[in-house]
C-alpha cells in the first residue's frame, strides 16, 4: 500500500480564483499512488509532522504520510463505514454508523484502546478537550456526550430536541465546543456542565461543519443548498453572538467542510471550503473575496478538508481518494494539485 504506480500524470494542475486553469510541461506531475481505502473517504485529519489519518466507508481508520501516500498503519474494528476521524499528537479517534466510537494508540496495538459506548443512532461528531483530557461526541440522536479519555466513562449526556449534530470541534484553550446541526443553527457548550451556554441566530439550511480559529475569537460554519441556494460558509464572533460577522458565496452545491488557514502563501487572514460540487475554494477571510479555486474533476462530492501546514491541504473524495493540495503565492494565489492517495 502507498507505493507509486508505474502511470504518473505528467502534468501539474493549478487553478486561480476565477476557476481558469493552467497546466505546466512534463517533469511535475499530479503523482497517482494506490488508494489508502478502498471506497469513499469520508473523513480527514491532520495527525503531526507528514502524517494524516482518515476514515472510510470501508469501515477502516488509516494513518499515511501525505509526502509519500504510504500507509503507516490501518485500524479495523467498526462494522459500518466510519463517519468522523479526530487525534491528538499519539492517539486516534473514530466514530461510525455503527453508532460507536473507539479511541487507537498510534504507537499501539492494532485493535483499539478504549470504546465509548452510548449512542443511539450513527456518531457524527468529535472532538477533543486541548489537554486531550476529555473527549465530547455528537449524534443524530440529538444527544451530545462528554467521556474521560483515560478510563472510557460517560462524564455527562445532554440531550436538546431536534438537536441532529453534524460536526463538533473545541474552542482552542477553552471548555467550550463548537457544534453545527440540521436543525440549521450552530451552537456553543460549556463542556463543563455540558450544557448549551448560545445558540448563533439560524440559517436557511443544514449546518454541515464547523472550524475555530486559533486565537479563539471566530467560528466558521459551512451549509447545505442546491443550485447555488445555501452552500455559503459563515463567519461569526464568538463575542458577539447576534449577528454572523461575513459570508462567503460561489459553491453551488453543499460546502461540506470550513478550515481556517494558517499564515501563508496567502498574506491576508484567509479560510478553505470543500463542496459537493468537487471545489475547493480559498477565501480572503476579511473581505470575502475568492482567492483560487481547485476544480477535482472526477473526484464526485468533497467530504472533508484538513490542514497540514500553512500551504498544503488535503481533500477526502467520495470517489478517488485523498488529494495533496498546495497553495502558491505568484501574481496571484493558486492551487496547485500535487498527489492522490
Amino acid at each position: 500500500m502507498g507505493k507509486l504506480q508505474s502511470k504518473i500524470s505528467f502534468h501539474s494542475t493549478k487553478y486561480r480564483a476565477d476557476g481558469s486553469v493552467e497546466k505546466t510541461g512534463p517533469g511535475r506531475g499530479v503523482q497517482q499512488h494506490n488508494p489508502v481505502h478502498a471506497d469513499a473517504v469520508t473523513s480527514v485529519a491532520a495527525l503531526k509532522a507528514d502524517l494524516c489519518v482518515s476514515g472510510g466507508k470501508d469501515k477502516s481508520v488509516a494513518v499515511c504520510n501525505w509526502r509519500s501516500g504510504a500507509v503507516l498503519r490501518r485500524f479495523v474494528g467498526h462494522e459500518h463505514e466510519v463517519t468522523k476521524v479526530t487525534c491528538d499528537s499519539n492517539r486516534i479517534f473514530s466514530a461510525s454508523r455503527d453508532k460507536t466510537v473507539m479511541m487507537w494508540e498510534l504507537h499501539g496495538t492494532s485493535g483499539p484502546s478504549q470504546h465509548f459506548p452510548g449512542h443511539d443512532l450513527v456518531v457524527t461528531g468529535l472532538a477533543v478537550s486541548p489537554d486531550a483530557t476529555q473527549l465530547c461526541t455528537g449524534s443524530r440522536d440529538n444527544t451530545v456526550c462528554k467521556w474521560d479519555v483515560e478510563t472510557g466513562g460517560c462524564l455527562g449526556r445532554a440531550a436538546v430536541s431536534r438537536n441532529l449534530v453534524t460536526h463538533l470541534c473545541w474552542v482552542p484553550g477553552e471548555p467550550y465546543v463548537i457544534q453545527t446541526s440540521e436543525d440549521k443553527t450552530v451552537k456553543t457548550w460549556d463542556s463543563r456542565e455540558l450544557r448549551v451556554a448560545q445558540t448563533f441566530p439560524g440559517k436557511q439550511h443544514i449546518q454541515t461543519c464547523c472550524d475555530v480559529s486559533q486565537d479563539g475569537r471566530y467560528v466558521l460554519s459551512s451549509s447545505s443548498g442546491f443550485a447555488g441556494e445555501g452552500c455559503e460558509a459563515t463567519l461569526w464572533d464568538l463575542r458577539q453572538t447576534r449577528s454572523r460577522v461575513r459570508e462567503y458565496k460561489g459553491h453551488f452545491q453543499t460546502t461540506t467542510s470550513c478550515v481556517f488557514l494558517p499564515r501563508g502563501p496567502a498574506l491576508a487572514p484567509s479560510i478553505a471550503t470543500s463542496s459537493y460540487d468537487s471545489k475547493v475554494k480559498v477565501w480572503d477571510q476579511d473581505t470575502a473575496a475568492c482567492l483560487a479555486t481547485a476544480c477535482l474533476e472526477g473526484a464526485g462530492p468533497l467530504a472533508s478538508l484538513a490542514v497540514c501546514d500553512s500551504s498544503t491541504l488535503l481533500c477526502a473524495t467520495f470517489n478517488s481518494g485523498i488529494h495533496l493540495l498546495q497553495m502558491r503565492n505568484g501574481a496571484n494565489l493558486e492551487l496547485e494539485e500535487l498527489a492522490v492517495f
